[in-house]
């Protein structure tokens, strides 16, 4: 039996285990699933590869492949679960799944990994099918221990029952049993229109233990004589330690050690405040001669300048130059977006111990698989002897996804140079977090178009201006053609029908380092792209809302469906001025869901004061409605804080200069505008939702502004803009 066919089972003496497994370099595609037999495992053998555990206590907990870090897997993925074993809610457990690439690759390059928005569409059918065999098992135990066939029974709300004898089970009676029958190879799924639990608003099953404080993340996790542990980083990113005076730093109460490690300067202590005391008396020279010293101003400047050269076609119909040559009016316009924190609200953490050939990590990763192999190269252990733990996290929008594992080679070369056993837990202040790097790119665009002489768009070039995020890292593997779509997607395969259109990809080079940030390249595409359609609509005189269907091809049904239905929500009329109020529209796909927003606006001194938006979004089935609104409410937050306010601003000598909240400024809650959710009824599989609200937040924003004052925003944030 191949790999590809065999289906995952453990026994073991507490319950039933059940799940899927793919093959190592496997990615999971919906209804693709690898399988292996009780055969494969052994009897009575617990391993890591199983979804679903039903335990005595009548509990069915799901292990989890993706980090929970408030955008709710554990909720959706367990509701997927428990709709196919007919299960009750409050049945049901979440716990993570321990790192393991080989047991739970899931994602791209066979990485045990969250990201992309991909969980839900990663694990629709995977998850279905593992509650449906195990409820297959259960009712093969039921027959066999009533004498009765499979036919006859049934499962309702967590009991097995047989209507012909008025027996009933629960599934923590028969959970062992259960662990003894065959294995269904393809078990019976639910039809759609017999779902019970999938579509309806389930409470998350995280947020009890969030809101009392039993939750446990990183920072609660203390180890028996654990020493904490804080990094003096360069200020400058890329620059590396000349020579380290600690003098001043050891002469601290709490103080254990100071130690160089290839990222900076380490401080060992018994406490956090002893630690950070001590690092800030460190005196440090730096090597900068390899790091990034420009300031932004010098950056953007580079990078505009770089618009003008050829770089590298990643989309092109028809003869843009020729349409722009023979259009009647042409429109121009460059858009500078900066470099964005992500700025979680937990900042990066972890804690290793180190037990002879044993070491055991415990952190919120989202490449666990990833982190876990640093650590065992690291330390020269075998990879099989090193454990890590993936914690619930306190957000993250990509940055514990980093292309090189950042946070555990940090914590593995903390134990290294410290020398034999021990624990450690190592700190991330938020001053850390705003200058360590790992940036959004910062990225021009530059956008030419042409209109014709009956009003319609005749051309179409957009270049585009960044570094790339995955070229040159573990996630390029040579298979790129020397492209990124992380820099430029959003701004290709648009759903307009623009018949001469090229656009470009200029790459630049440089020491910082930048990783994807929530909704990755869409953040910047969605924003140039449609706040400069918005802009030839307007110079061609038609409606902004209605300008869009009218480009919309056939074939973007999806597209149009959310248009036209956030349309109707707003009551659009045309009317983009009313009083002192503006209206703004933008549609943007992203990871595969369709939104469409329009928000509504008035200038408070000088800024946006954005009062409501109306978000219309199409992510296939809605698993859990009320996840889908929350993460469609928080990306719109989150994209609207850092429009209006975020940027990280490299000064002299390429020093960052925002290093807290008091500079690097968030959205607070009397800024928070209304905002109306409608989910588009579907039968599609589900895609993701973690991420595709923030791309259009902005631009409708910018367009409503623009409505409103005459001011294009052509650089953000707003407070850059000069709005």
């Amino acid at each position: 039996m191949t790999m590809q066919t065999r289906r995952a089972f453990l026994a073991t003496g507490s319950g039933l285990m059940i799940g899927l497994m793919l093959p190592r370099g496997a990615r999971a595609q919906s209804g693709a699933a690898a399988v292996l037999t009780r055969d494969d495992v052994g009897e009575g053998t617990f391993a890591p590869n199983a979804f679903v555990r039903v335990s005595d206590d009548d509990t069915v907990t799901l292990i989890c492949k993706h980090i929970e870090f408030g955008q709710g897997p554990f909720t959706g993925l367990a509701t997927l679960v428990a709709e196919e074993m007919d299960a009750r809610w409050d049945q049901m457990r979440a716990v993570s799944a321990p790192a393991n690439n080989e047991l739970y690759a899931n994602l791209f390059f066979g990485l045990q990994g969250t990201g992309g928005s991909t969980a839900m569409a990663n694990s629709y059918t995977q998850m279905r099918q593992a509650g449906a065999a195990a409820r297959a098992m259960l009712v093969a135990a039921a027959a066999e221990k009533w004498g009765v066939d499979a036919s006859e029974i049934d499962v309702v709300e967590g009991q097995i029952v047989h209507a012909g004898s008025e027996q009933a089970a629960s599934f923590g009676e028969l959970a062992n049993a259960a662990a003894m029958q065959q294995v269904p190879v393809e078990p019976a799924l639910k039809n759609p229109s017999e779902f019970r639990l999938i579509g309806k608003d389930l409470p998350k099953l995280d947020t009890e233990a969030k809101s009392n404080g039993t939750a446990t993340f990183t920072m609660d996790v203390y180890r028996d004589n654990m020493q904490t542990v804080v990094i003096k980083h360069p200020e400058v990113v890329g620059a590396t330690v000349v020579s380290v005076d600690d003098s001043a730093a050891l002469e601290v109460p709490g103080v254990v050690a100071v130690r160089q490690i290839p990222q900076g300067v380490a401080v060992y202590a018994n406490s956090t405040a002893a630690a950070l005391k001590a690092r800030g008396l460190l005196q440090v020279e730096w090597d900068t001669s390899q790091a990034e010293t420009r300031s932004s101003d010098q950056i953007f400047a580079d990078f505009s300048a770089a618009a003008s050269e050829p770089g590298v076609v990643v989309e092109e119909a028809g003869n843009s130059a020729e349409a722009l040559n023979a259009a009647a009016q042409t429109h121009e316009a460059e858009y500078h977006f900066p470099y964005l924190a992500h700025a979680p609200m937990e900042p990066l953490d972890a804690v290793l111990e180190l037990r002879g050939d044993e070491a055991e990590i415990w952190m919120g990763a989202q490449f666990p698989g990833v982190d876990q192999g640093a650590v065992a190269n690291v330390l020269g252990l075998d990879p099989a002897n090193v454990r890590l733990n993936v914690m619930l996290a306190g957000g993250s929008f990509g940055r514990r996804a980093q292309t090189s594992p950042q946070i555990g080679l940090e914590i593995a070369q903390i134990a290294k140079v410290a020398g034999g056993d021990g624990a450690w837990k190592l700190i991330w202040t938020r001053e850390d977090d705003l200058t360590g790097g790992y940036y959004r790119p910062l990225t021009v665009h530059k956008l030419r178009g042409g209109i014709d002489a009956d009003g319609n768009i005749s051309g179409w070039e957009n270049t585009i201006v960044n570094q790339s995020i995955m070229l040159g890292t573990m996630m390029d593997q040579g298979k790129s053609d020397g492209k990124d779509p992380t820099s430029y997607e959003g701004a290709i395969k648009m759903p307009y029908d623009l018949p001469d259109l090229t656009v470009n990809w200029v790459r630049q080079e440089s020491p910082m380092s930048v990783l994807w940030w929530r909704s990755v390249g869409h953040t910047h595409t969605a924003f140039a792209t449609e706040t400069f359609l918005d802009e030839l609509l307007e110079k061609a005189g038609k409606d902004p809302v209605q300008g869009r269907l009218d480009l919309i091809r056939d074939d973007a049904g999806r597209d149009r469906a959310v248009l036209e239905k956030v349309a109707e929500m707003a009551g659009w009329d045309g009317t983009r001025v009313k009083g002192d109020r503006a209206y703004g529209v933008a549609l943007h796909e992203s990871f595969n869901t369709y939104t469409a927003q329009i928000v509504e606006i008035s200038d408070d001194g000088g800024m946006p004061r954005v009062h409501k938006v109306w978000s219309a979004v199409d992510c296939g089935v809605a698993v859990n409605p009320n996840v889908i609104r929350a993460q469609t409410e928080g990306a719109i937050g989150y994209g609207l804080g850092s429009a209006l306010f975020n940027e990280l601003t490299l000064g002299e000598g390429g020093v960052v200069q925002e290093r807290n909240f008091d500079t690097y400024r968030m959205l607070r809650i009397h800024e928070m505008p209304e905002v109306e959710v409608e989910i588009i009824a579907s039968d599609a599989d589900p895609t993701g939702i973690g991420e595709p609200g923030t791309p259009p937040i902005a631009p409708a924003v910018a367009n409503a502004w623009r409505a409103l004052t005459g001011q294009a925003v052509r650089r953000l944030p707003f407070t850059k803009a000069g709005v």
